[in-house]
């Protein structure tokens, strides 16, 4: 067998219920591979040492009973420190909340527990959030694997980081503007944002906060398989998710293995208008011949966005600001003072991004959702005529933590977000996949967006599935 960190978790389930492995062998066994290798990338925030041997010796108290098993039953799973597992620490990536104990779990990662996830530990993140790389001031930076010193993305760095230094089987993620989607580029992994509602999010603060720009919650692994497991057990309405969705009536595990000879794809190497380097043009051309190869029929076609690529990104600064303010907003309902007596303990690109930024009118919120309109009507527009959309996930390669680009392929873009392909799905609420695409001369991870029109999660991870059999990417980790 081999070594249990390199199992899939569908390989670790089958194994626990088998009785092949215990939950409580493979939880230390996490457990000690994260105490020797976190410090590599910085992934974790918080270990929950003593919280999932307690589960895992439940776990296999459960098999001795013969009582009945969930489809993840002993699998251990980390948790973005954004979101709530109740008695574990939150802290959001703040100084603000760098004791915070969470009183409730958010309903995705209970359905995870529920079905016998075994959550080990939570993830690094910026602060709330709020950036396109992992750095804050609670715990630091996170790297990549393939290369510490550069970024691992964000704001779901830390899951993807801890996935491809095998540290953990499963990641949740979550994402606003990219942030499942960057990290799974910037570490080699798979992600997925799913249609907006597929995962219920509940903020009992703001149950709308999440609606403009579309915010998403999804399973991130290093195989698809994984990933679709993952989903199947999280995806699903809330009562208190306005915007979720009804019970999907795909199952998910299953897609992975349909065929895909009858999609069609298109392939866009920069949507139409986005500055790509020649070397992440290069590992995508390359990795893309692969869906024809799984028996896809595959096209270049770019979307008629109308809008150049700052065009896009300026309406979604619009949206992304009236959401940033907002929360400063509940964190004052909540006694915090973040733009006066707080703002001290708040990291500079926070105060920055929200503080310093210019107020929202109502006009060019308007003219915003007007661009939003443009972009949605093309992405229909191309899927009238194709099933699925493949382009790049950023415009570089990882770069070393602390710096940001300004220039890509000789265009100046802006630094904090410009070098992302990731917003405009964030203006759509459309399924993506977020898939490995390969490793550039220098061993770096580059990724692709595998877009599908809304609630097609299926053909999503059924094309995601056939390019992993073609172009597996499970060799390349780091040892």
């Amino acid at each position: 067998m081999p070594p249990i960190a390199e199992l899939s978790a569908a390989g670790l389930a089958r194994r626990i219920r088998e009785g092949r492995l215990s939950a409580t062998t493979v939880v230390d066994a996490f457990l000690d591979r994260i105490a020797a290798r976190n410090d590599r990338t910085n992934a974790f925030v918080t270990v929950t040492d003593e919280h999932a041997r307690a589960a895992a010796r439940e776990a296999d108290h459960a098999i001795e009973q013969g009582e009945p098993l969930g489809p993840l039953h002993g699998v251990p799973v980390a948790v973005k420190d954004l979101n709530d597992v109740a008695g574990l620490r939150t802290t959001s990536g703040s100084l603000l909340f760098e004791d915070r104990v969470a009183e409730s779990t958010d309903p995705f990662a209970q359905r995870l527990v529920d079905a016998g996830a075994i959550v080990i530990g939570k993830t690094n993140t910026p602060e709330f959030g709020l950036g396109c790389t992992t750095d804050n001031r609670v715990v630091g930076p996170t790297g990549t694997p393939f290369a510490p010193d550069r970024i691992a993305g964000g704001s779901s760095g830390g899951a993807a980081a801890a996935l491809a230094d095998r540290l953990v089987p499963l990641a949740q993620g979550s994402d606003t503007g990219g942030s499942i989607r960057t990290p799974s580029s910037c570490c080699n992994v798979f992600g997925l944002k799913p249609t907006f509602g597929r995962v219920p999010i509940t903020d009992e603060r703001n149950r709308f906060a999440h609606h403009t720009p579309f915010s998403h919650v999804g399973p991130m692994a290093r195989t698809v398989e994984d990933a679709a497991l993952m989903l199947d057990v999280m995806a699903g309405p809330h009562p208190d998710d306005p915007f979720s969705l009804p019970e999907p009536t795909t199952d998910y595990v299953a897609a992975t293995a349909r065929t895909v000879d009858d999609l069609t794809v298109a392939y866009s190497p920069n949507l139409g208008s986005y500055p790509v380097s020649e070397s992440v043009r290069d590992v995508v051309d390359d990795a893309v011949e692969a869906f024809e190869v799984a028996g896809a029929s595959v096209e270049r076609a770019d979307p008629a966005l109308g809008h150049t690529q700052a065009e896009i990104l300026d309406a979604y600064y619009t949206f992304a600001t009236v959401l940033w303010e907002g929360l400063f907003d509940t964190l004052a309902g909540e006694g915090l003072d973040p733009r006066g007596a707080d703002r001290d303990r708040l990291a500079g690109s926070t105060v920055e991004t929200i503080l310093e930024a210019d107020e929202v009118s109502t006009r060019e919120l308007t003219a915003a959702q007007r661009t939003r309109t443009d972009v949605q009507a093309a992405f229909a527009d191309l899927f009238d005529e194709y099933d699925l959309l493949v382009c790049p996930t950023l415009s570089v390669p990882p770069f070393e933590i602390g710096e940001l680009p300004t220039e890509v392929a000789g265009e100046s873009i802006e630094p904090r977000r410009g070098w992302l392909l990731t917003q405009p799905f964030n203006m759509t609420g459309q399924p993506v996949g977020a898939l490995p695409a390969g490793l550039t001369d220098e061993g770096l991870p580059v990724g692709m967006q595998l877009v599908g029109p809304r609630l097609a999660e299926g053909d999503v991870l059924a094309a995601s599935a056939a390019l992993e059999r073609v172009r597996p990417w499970g060799d390349v980790y780091p040892s």
